[in-house]
């Protein structure tokens, strides 16, 4: 199945949307160690990091809406340039011990400016699959692609950095990310593919303008809700991972705990292309959120590096299945030239869920111990189920695909 997602993306486009996305996983950790490291101040560091994912949550889904209206090329050249420089920006600031108030709408800036290449990047593939005929299957199998991708830099990404910081210092990092950003982040934008998008983004004005008069279905908002909560997951685990080994006195084993949960996820989500087309999106989302509360809640009992190891790498198990499903829910749900916009929703939506659980979970842990982090994570896992089994999917009547086609809505049905 792979290989038909190799022959529609071809051999550049993988390469240049994974290193494109990899720096956004490398500046949220590094602009709060950055910080922390050049003005001694956790507290500050905490305002950084918040500004640098605020920027994101808030941005991120504009520069969306306005690369399905106007094409990918332009906004993501745009923001890969102001990006690189926002967070250069950020680092000689940081190095030159500049005060808060210049620190935080620098953080700011540099979430603003993120160019998205993760959710343009699935929009693009989904866009090639469909315009070249690629049934349901196929579709699904680019959205597990483009999963493991996001899961192995969300892994890479943070452990660059801490390499970085213990050999040299955090912001030799997140110049390099800049570098990275701006070079791969212009090949992205300037690929001969992102003229697969450019139909349903506005090429087509009357086509388009239907398209966006449409209203997206409450499914759409019930799946950004989902992703928040699952963001709040993430927080939630990195506060209890990050507390619970600090109380055991291995706190340098958190990064490593964390990166665990990745590879068994990159794992799982690589594999999901490989199930028969009978099981249907609704089913696998309904089976993933089960999977999240029952493998979530052993968390709450975790009282070694031992138990923790294997429990938080089990539960990796079953978020990349989550994630890949919410997409293609997605897909199928929202107008063909809205895609960009609600696929930059959804990663918005687990950015903005981690920040906030991150911030409550770590106060929580701090009180009162690991377990009422973890029992954050375990509420946000019910919550997951409990939209999963009341929401009904199913796409839009008459939503267009790129080539103008209405898409199969077959694998959206339980």
């Amino acid at each position: 199945m792979y290989r038909d997602t190799f022959s529609l993306l071809g051999p550049a486009l993988p390469v240049l949307s994974f290193l494109g996305r990899l720096p956004t996983a490398m500046c949220q950790l590094g602009s709060v160690l950055l910080v922390a490291q050049t003005s001694g101040s956790l507290a500050t560091a905490g305002l950084a990091g918040g500004a640098l994912a605020a920027g994101q949550t808030v941005a991120g889904p504009l520069l969306g809406r306005l690369a399905d209206r106007r094409g990918q090329r332009g906004p993501v050249l745009a923001a890969s340039l102001a990006n690189a420089l926002a967070v250069a920006a950020l680092v000689l600031a940081a190095v030159a011990r500049a005060p808060t108030g210049l620190l935080v709408p620098l953080a700011l800036l540099a979430g603003a400016t993120v160019p998205q290449i993760g959710p343009l990047a699935r929009t693009r593939s989904v866009a090639l699959a469909r315009r070249a005929g690629a049934d349901d299957r196929t579709v699904g199998a680019v959205l597990s692609f483009e999963g493991t991708l996001d899961e192995v830099s969300f892994v890479l990404g943070p452990a660059l950095v801490g390499l970085a910081a213990a050999l040299a210092h955090p912001g030799a990092a997140l110049l390099g990310a800049a570098l990275l950003l701006a070079l791969c982040g212009t090949g992205f934008a300037l690929h001969p593919t992102a003229r697969a998008t450019a139909t349903g983004a506005g090429a087509t004005a009357t086509r388009t303008g239907a398209a966006e008069r449409t209203r997206l279905p409450g499914t759409a908002y019930a799946l950004r809700v989902t992703m928040v909560l699952q963001g709040a997951m993430f927080g939630a685990s990195q506060a209890g991972i990050t507390a619970l080994t600090a109380a055991l006195g291995a706190p340098a084993q958190a990064g490593l705990v964390y990166a665990a949960m990745g590879v068994m996820s990159a794992a799982v989500g690589l594999s999901l292309a490989a199930l028969p087309a009978r099981i249907g999106l609704t089913l696998r989302w309904r089976t993933a959120t089960a999977g999240l509360v029952l493998l979530s809640l052993p968390l709450l009992a975790a009282d070694s590096l031992i138990a923790l190891y294997a429990v938080v790498t089990v539960l990796g198990a079953a978020y990349a299945p989550h994630l890949i499903t919410v997409f293609a829910l997605t897909e199928r749900a929202v107008p063909a030239a809205r895609l960009a916009e609600s696929m930059a929703f959804l990663t918005s939506g687990i950015v903005g869920g981690q920040a906030l659980a991150l911030a409550l979970s770590g106060r929580l842990a701090e009180q009162h111990g690991a377990p009422a982090a973890f029992g954050v994570a375990v509420g946000a896992a019910a919550a997951c189920a409990a939209l999963s089994w009341t929401v009904r999917t199913g796409a839009p009547r008459g939503s267009l695909t790129p080539d103008g086609a209405a898409p199969s809505d077959s694998a959206a049905r339980g």
